[in-house]
């Protein structure tokens, strides 16, 4: 379907932020592994966080949907109950999490998925729970995987410039293997910020981690500026069933944000906290770099733009799903911005460095791409793009309706991540609609 603007308002308003898909999916997995019953309030039932549910059930957690919230009982003795394969649709957050999981469990799991998702690479996860005693079965590394049961624990190592979620999956599976886990992240750790939710949320599920870091010259790339060593102690525990809210997604709330801040507005954003733990609250940094006023509250966050952007100067290594709705503001911008330190975004849902430049060319865009980034100038004009199947591509180029008219084809997979986008962005005056192609 196409995704495009039926008309527009003044820009301005209120409006809650979604729940945290991040948050969303760890809640409901930690609460899968707790024994005894959870309840998790203001759950994001999104495409993804549905595939994680699947997921869980099939090994064994009861879960139960209340409106937004979920009653979870779960269990350490899990079991694979489906015979066929888990199908986890496109959801890699869910894939990689959940690779680690199906290790505890007592009989073999094969987790697998939609074309796009069985493009993802996932040999360096299999690589570092392979020394944790878990044998795998793939090929060329990618889904389907069929883990089977065993997992020890023990020392293992792993990159941290690949994808955090490898390091969050073993993280989040270790308390409960065998004799308990130390890990090791080589340098450069980047998205950084998205394990430390999950340290995060573990620590309200009752789980006590042993973070050190450490440098070690002799062993650094020359090339590196910094060589950080990160080691996690996680010793043998129990995760214990909790209640648990979930906080607002500052990475959906970017396209709320950054849709005042194109057209010009003063809009509130709720249910974004001033302490959250979540990197890509950057975007408020960004946001006021390139030219808005940002008001940060304890549980909220106001933005006052007169629409008038400049280009800045940014590295996204720690935030690469504020790469596109970035770039698209890029484009609207006056001079030139720079982006870099992103060159883990090509194993996103897409390569989203190669696909946003030829989404922006299509648009009259000038720019040039690096392997880790993009140097955009401002300036471009309406057309057709295509998502390829990429929510936060499509709710991106969405935006540039505020300045130019844009259909975005392929445009209905905002509900990876934000099922209520269209009618969020109708209550602050962008009111875009879903025809058929």
């Amino acid at each position: 379907m196409i995704l495009k603007a039926k008309n527009i308002n003044n820009i301005g308003g209120s409006v809650k932020a979604p729940p945290s898909k991040s948050y969303s999916h760890r809640a409901v997995i930690l609460a899968s592994l707790a024994e005894g019953t959870s309840t998790i309030n203001d759950i994001l039932l999104s495409e993804d966080v549905l595939s994680s549910i699947r997921a869980c059930k099939d090994l064994g957690a009861e879960i139960t949907q209340n409106e937004n919230s979920l009653k979870i009982k779960g269990t350490e003795a899990l079991h694979n109950s489906e015979t066929q394969p888990i199908n986890l649709e496109n959801s890699g957050t869910t894939l990689r999490l959940m690779t680690s999981v199906a290790a505890l469990a007592d009989n073999e799991t094969t987790l697998t998925g939609d074309s796009s998702l069985q493009t993802r690479p996932m040999q360096p996860l299999l690589d570092a729970l392979k020394p944790l005693g878990v044998k795998t079965e793939s090929t060329d590394g990618k889904a389907p995987i069929t883990i089977k049961p065993g997992y020890k624990g023990g020392i293992t190592s792993i990159l941290g410039n690949i994808s955090s979620q490898y390091i969050s999956s073993i993280i989040i599976s270790a308390p409960l293997s065998r004799n308990g886990v130390n890990l090791t992240v080589f340098p450069e750790f980047k998205s950084k910020p998205y394990v430390d939710m999950t340290l995060d949320i573990m620590e309200k599920f009752g789980i006590r981690i042993n973070e050190k870091s450490f440098t070690k010259h002799e062993d650094c790339d020359k090339s590196l500026k910094d060589c950080e060593f990160v080691y996690y102690e996680i010793p043998k525990q129990k995760y214990k069933p909790t209640e648990y809210t979930v906080e607002g997604d500052y990475s959906s709330a970017s396209y709320l944000l950054a849709a005042a801040a194109i057209a010009g507005g003063n809009v509130e954003v709720k249910n974004l906290f001033r302490d959250s733990k979540q990197g890509d609250k950057v975007i408020l940094d960004i946001l006021e770099m390139m030219g808005a006023e940002i008001t940060r509250n304890d549980d909220s966050v106001i933005i006052n733009s007169d629409g008038n952007l400049k280009g800045i100067d940014i590295n996204l290594s720690n935030t690469p799903d504020l790469l596109i709705t970035v770039a698209i503001l890029a484009a609207l911008a006056e001079g030139t911005t720079n982006i870099t330190g992103v060159k883990h975004a090509r194993v996103k849902e897409t390569d989203r460095i190669d696909t946003t430049c030829r989404e922006l060319e299509k648009l009259g865009c000038e720019l040039t791409e690096y392997e880790d980034g993009m140097s955009i100038t401002g300036g471009i004009h309406g057309g057709t793009v295509d998502s390829h199947g990429d929510h936060r591509l499509a709710m991106a180029f969405s935006l540039i309706n505020l300045k130019h008219e844009v259909s975005v084809t392929n445009g209905e997979v905002f509900d990876v991540s934000f099922p209520n986008f269209i009618e969020a962005m109708e209550s602050i005056g962008l009111n875009l609609e879903l025809v058929e192609e």
